[in-house]
């Protein structure tokens, strides 16, 4: 005993040991190092438990994968590509399981991504392929 604490010997096994019990627990959840060096030194003491706390969540797989870096980004970002011509690139979505009004339970939206304009055409979910190309060919 050391200062009501249990005085760990020099074995590396027990002091892994006794790190894993306090680290890998769902008590614990692998903690940061001082969480681990708190719960560690309420019950046990010996010289150097700090540097072997650290030394043994840098060896955690998990720990490493979930630390938040502190690294700047790697790499610049890029722009996008300026458009130059309205209805090259278009998006397509559709909206469905609306109720049935005039026959027609499903909105195709489709919009020019340069000029953000917009067309709604109202179909029916059952629509063939045959049948939007066509609706889109008049309508767009």
């Amino acid at each position: 005993m050391k200062e009501g604490k249990i005085y760990v010997p020099k074995d590396e096994e027990l002091r892994i040991e006794i790190i894993w019990l306090h680290h890998d627990t769902l008590v614990a959840g692998h903690g940061g190092k001082w969480k681990i060096v708190e719960l560690v030194t309420k019950n046990y003491w010996w010289s150097g438990i700090t540097r072997e706390v650290e030394q043994y969540i840098e060896r955690c797989n998990l720990c490493q994968q979930i630390k938040n870096r502190m690294e700047e980004v790697v790499g610049k970002l890029k722009l996008g590509e300026v458009l130059e011509k309205p209805w090259t690139y278009i998006s397509v979505n559709f909206i469905t399981k609306l109720p049935i009004v005039v026959g027609k339970d499903a909105i195709l939206v489709v919009c020019d991504r340069l000029s953000k304009m917009t067309h709604f055409i109202a179909i029916t979910e059952g629509m063939t392929v045959k049948g939007l190309a066509r609706l889109f060919k008049n309508n767009i």
